[in-house]
């Protein structure tokens, strides 16, 4: 026998190989997807009134202005033709050329094969115009209010990007080629990753967005030094060890969001926002929340508020000794921070000096695009889940938000994962985005009716304690920091609230990029800028026309303007005293709890 068929009977080897544990592969994935509990069918897809609303307006619109409908039907018509006449006489020509592409640049299409071969750029092209037929169509209709509008056009794009050929294995050039350079050991070890994402959700799919071995909290992820001084059942409070001799005197709270873990505020010591903060002589103190099990069914918007801000607040005055405090909420936990704040103004309560929003909504007249998850056919089917599972899950959480950036958050790592057989990047920020957090029943169900829904803060008021509170209530000194990509809290409706608060004293900054890396952008990277004006609050988009651009980091800014309300400088002071010993070192205990179900 030569060499080459050596090599040939030793290549067919591994791929009979391969192919057996393929089998050995699809067994556990059928045991793995039996796990999978049932949900309410609401959860995985919008009512069917959004397909009813659209089909009914493109029918009026045939049979109101016909000629539009044609003029459209025709020049998709055109434009395949054209399309296929061209490749057909690129074929013709024996050459294996592909006919002229005009079609935008488009990451999904990264491989040359999509532009140089006849098969890839065929499909490619045709993509492109089926896609620019569809959105057209949809963002032509004339019968549609702006809200169903909306809700159209998102879940249209879901389709659009759903039906990408490079989302299919016999139709990514990328995939097909490394399935042949390696035998199918690239389909094997896609098929392992695939298993074992199931697996470790319970029979869901959720994609594996960073390897999960990668980091260790406390070890090199939120590293910075402290101590786990109070415990409830709502929370642990971590004091950092002061990196400085003097500290200001007044000291600062802050709440991250329990949609997620707070040490997206510590990832790395590099753009740990918790140790710059300590750098500058402020005495830190961080909440880290409690991941609720279905035993906090009945946990709602007043526990948070009682047990979560009016505690951490009264124990980081007895710790320090200070009457006035300084406070942070980021995303939800700064609405509610808004809500506390109204309440305790309405009490005649003002041990609060003042208070910073990161990318927070009040007023939520515009919730971005995670408005189309907003409407009854969703919330009704989650409060029937909730009904029966006591949590919304963070499985439906982690979903939702990556479906709002569906190719960047599900489509390419899945691909990454599934078909080209990689392992999922070594990357902070996207193993954080994955380490998600249950919310109770009660408290989503308040936060999706009684603030997404029906808008009460901006409104006739939102009951807290038993008391009802307004924006106009909120009358401290504030700062809010928004971002200009968000899809999350739009920038334009953060400011739409700071607006309607009660305050005199209010400060806008507006920061580049999006929810997560507008609010983590350390000064050393010099990457996203940030806007502020000192002018009045009048029209968002006034304001961000007359505002001054600022390059880099907002960090700074913000510092100078918390120190300026921070008192004077006292000795750096220590985690904890004789009642508040150390319960745990930080990040604490409670950050890497796993609920039971």
């Amino acid at each position: 026998m030569t060499t080459k068929d050596s090599e040939t009977s030793e290549r067919l080897d591994q791929l009979n190989a391969n192919l057996a544990k393929i089998e050995e592969l699809s067994q556990r994935l059928m045991v793995a997807l039996s796990k999978r509990k049932p949900v309410d069918p609401a959860l995985n897809a919008p009512g069917n009134d959004v397909y009813l609303k659209a089909a009914a307006a493109y029918v009026a619109e045939m049979m109101q202005n016909p000629a539009k409908i044609l003029e459209h039907q025709i020049s998709y018509w055109g434009k395949t033709l054209k399309h296929y006449v061209e490749a057909q006489q690129a074929l013709a020509k024996g050459t294996l050329e592909t006919p002229p592409d005009s079609t935008p640049k488009d990451r999904r299409f990264s491989n040359p094969l999509w532009e140089t071969h006849p098969f890839f750029n065929y499909l490619k092209q045709q993509y492109m115009l089926n896609s620019e037929a569809v959105s057209r169509a949809v963002a032509e209709m004339e019968n549609l209010d702006p809200m169903d509008r909306r809700r159209v056009e998102y879940f249209t794009r879901q389709f659009v990007d759903l039906f990408a050929p490079s989302n299919f294995l016999g139709t990514n050039p990328d995939a097909l080629t490394r399935a042949v350079e390696t035998d199918g050991r690239s389909l094997v070890q896609g098929l392992e990753n695939l298993v074992r994402d199931i697996e470790t959700s319970d029979g869901e799919l959720l994609v594996s967005l960073a390897d999960r071995n990668a980091f260790v909290l406390g070890e090199n992820i939120a590293t910075t030094k402290g101590s786990v001084v109070f415990r409830n059942r709502m929370l642990e409070l971590i004091q950092y060890a002061p990196t400085t001799d003097k500290v200001h005197k007044t000291p600062l709270l802050v709440f991250p969001p329990w949609i997620n873990k707070f040490y997206i505020l510590d990832l790395k010591a590099q753009n740990s926002l918790v140790k710059w903060i300590v750098d500058q002589g402020f005495t830190l103190f961080i909440v880290s929340w409690v991941n609720p099990d279905p035993s906090y069914r009945d946990t709602g918007m007043d526990d948070y508020i009682r047990d979560g801000y009016l505690a951490a607040m009264d124990q980081v005055r007895q710790i320090t000794g200070e009457k006035k405090i300084n406070v942070v909420g980021y995303c939800i936990a700064g609405t509610t921070l808004a809500l506390t704040l109204a309440h305790l103004q309405k009490k005649g309560e003002r041990d609060i000096n003042c208070a910073t929003f990161f990318t927070t909504l009040t007023d939520f007249t515009e919730p971005g695009e995670v408005g189309v998850f907003l409407n009854d056919d969703f919330v009704d089917g989650i409060e029937r889940q909730v009904q029966t599972d006591g949590i919304m899950s963070k499985l439906f959480m982690s979903r939702t938000f990556s479906y709002l950036r569906s190719n960047d958050l599900i489509y390419q790592p899945a691909i990454r994962s599934y078909m080209l057989g990689e392992a999922p990047p070594a990357f902070d920020l996207l193993y954080w985005n994955g380490d998600g957090t249950n919310l109770p029943g009660k408290m989503a169900l308040e936060y999706l009716r009684g603030l997404c829904q029906q808008n009460n803060f901006a409104g006739e008021g939102f009951a807290v304690l038993d008391d009802k509170v307004t924006l106009a209530d909120v009358k401290l000194p504030v700062c809010a920091v928004a971002c200009e990509t968000d899809h999350i809290a739009p920038w334009q409706s953060s400011y739409a609230g700071l607006r309607q608060f009660g305050s005199v004293d209010k400060t806008f900054i507006l920061s580049e990029s999006g929810h997560i890396a507008g609010i983590v952008n350390p000064p050393t990277k010099i990457k996203y800028g940030h806007y502020t004006n000192d002018g009045p609050m009048g029209d968002a988009n006034d304001w961000k026309a007359g505002a001054t651009y600022h390059q880099g980091s907002w960090w700074p800014h913000w510092g100078e303007w918390l120190a300026a309300r921070s008192g004077p400088m006292v000795k750096a002071r220590q985690p904890g005293d004789s009642e508040h010993p150390e319960l745990a070192p930080a990040p604490g205990t409670y950050v890497s709890q796993i609920p039971s179900d």
